[in-house]
């Protein structure tokens, strides 16, 4: 465990959905439909949070086409962004870092984009999408999270990785980062083992960027 409050980091590392915007109904009510127009029972649709569209696909129905039945539900969730809303200390947190931050989302570039719009939060120079990660390589898998610190040209090691889903802090973990986890979407007994500081929202944290680097405080 890392004590988060005393490091200096050379970057923070932001997830997208349930960390920086609030797209909990969009997701729900798209996969939903998916679920119906493929007849997958929906209660399969446990514990993926945080994983790209792709590997859920693959795992809640394998017996399917990957291709299309991805591309599906991408479509379902390009053309909805009814609801989403940003989360509270985001917009602050990425103004403080200046240009000290990435976002490493899951989702696809377009989606992120028109999500991230709809919240009302202008995003870093840097994002990482599920299109720049090759495939089978996305969350818990570090590759994001390596991409990510290599597009801003630092060392994963002294990044720090905030999510909100277990699958994202273990991809966080393996990239040798440290990891911040806030309980938008997951309960804090699953993030807890997964992470060095929980919190509520960003608005519990306040970043510092310094003569040394970016430091965290408790809000």
């Amino acid at each position: 465990m890392r004590d988060i409050t005393t490091e200096v980091f050379e970057a923070v590392l932001f997830d997208n959905d349930g960390t920086l915007v609030d797209s909990s109904a969009v997701v729900v009510r798209t996969w939903r439909a998916w679920a119906d127009h493929y007849d997958v029972p929906y209660e399969r649709f446990v514990g993926f949070h945080g994983v790209p569209s792709r590997g859920i696909v693959q795992m809640v129905a394998p017996h399917l086409d990957v291709d299309d039945a991805t591309a599906h539900i991408d479509r379902l969730e390009l053309e909805d962004q009814e609801g989403i809303v940003v989360l509270p200390g985001a917009i602050e947190a990425i103004a403080a870092l200046d240009g000290r931050a990435a976002v490493v989302t899951s989702a696809g570039a377009e989606l992120a984009a028109r999500r991230l719009a709809a919240a009302g939060v202008t995003p870093p120079a840097v994002v990482v999408s599920a299109d720049d990660i090759p495939r089978g390589k996305g969350k818990p898998d570090p590759e994001p999270y390596l991409a990510g610190a290599r597009q801003l040209g630092v060392d994963p090691a002294k990044c720090l990785v905030v999510e909100d889903a277990p699958a994202g802090l273990k991809a966080g973990r393996a990239a040798g980062a440290a990891t911040l986890a806030v309980t938008t979407t997951s309960s804090r007994d699953e993030l807890e083992p997964l992470a060095d500081l929980v919190v509520e929202d960003l608005a519990q944290v306040r970043f510092e960027v310094t003569d040394e680097g970016v430091r965290v405080h408790r809000a």
